[in-house]
């Protein structure tokens, strides 16, 4: 019995050794290596501080910036969470109601224009940091007004719209997308 008891602890303390400190070392050190970027967060950092991270979506509500999609969080990473309202809630058709005509008003478009999904719904997290590239271009129109561009710029725009958008995963997994946050901080470098 004492044998067995000492040999389930050797066990123990092996595993523990194992799981609990080599096997994470191991894994940061190749994150380190590898993925330095990825593994700290994808932080953003504009005259040596951190403004943001690529990760994380961000809340820009005025008309100057692109828009990103609905938080059900209210942007808050702590409180990462979906609504948990299902396609039957009445709640939610109120909720895309409002968006949509929200959308289609501030962005001075046709009622029968179709409205991405995804300036419609939340995501599941709250936090999604993406829009499609439709999204960005349906709102070009108010950012142009709201910034007073001229044509030149007007093209620039389209352009970054272009050159940031990223295509699917190993170009066959999800969709064409862009991230709200890059879109907005490549729009601040267009000269006024």
């Amino acid at each position: 019995m004492k044998k067995q008891f000492f040999i389930a602890i050797k066990f123990l303390m092996v595993i523990t050794i194992i799981t609990g400190i080599v096997y994470p070392v191991f894994v940061t050190v190749i994150a380190q290596t590898a993925f330095k970027d990825k593994a700290n967060g994808s932080l953003i950092t504009k005259n040596g501080k951190i403004i943001g991270s690529q990760l994380i979506g961000q809340n820009f509500n005025t008309s100057r910036y692109f828009w990103p999609r609905p938080s059900s969080c209210d942007y808050n990473p702590l409180q990462s969470a979906g609504s948990n309202l299902g396609p039957t809630s009445k709640k939610l058709k109120v909720q895309v109601e409002k968006r949509r005509a929200s959308f289609i008003k501030e962005n001075g478009i046709k009622d029968s224009i179709r409205i991405p999904s995804e300036m419609l719904f939340a995501s599941g997290s709250g936090l999604d940091p993406d829009i499609s590239p439709e999204a960005a271009i349906l709102q070009v129109n108010r950012i142009e007004k709201a910034r007073n561009f001229n044509e030149a710029q007007c093209h620039q725009l389209i352009s970054i719209i272009h050159k940031i958008t990223e295509k699917p995963q190993f170009f066959m997994f999800g969709e064409e997308k862009i991230n709200v946050f890059r879109l907005n901080l490549e729009l601040d470098n267009i000269r006024q």
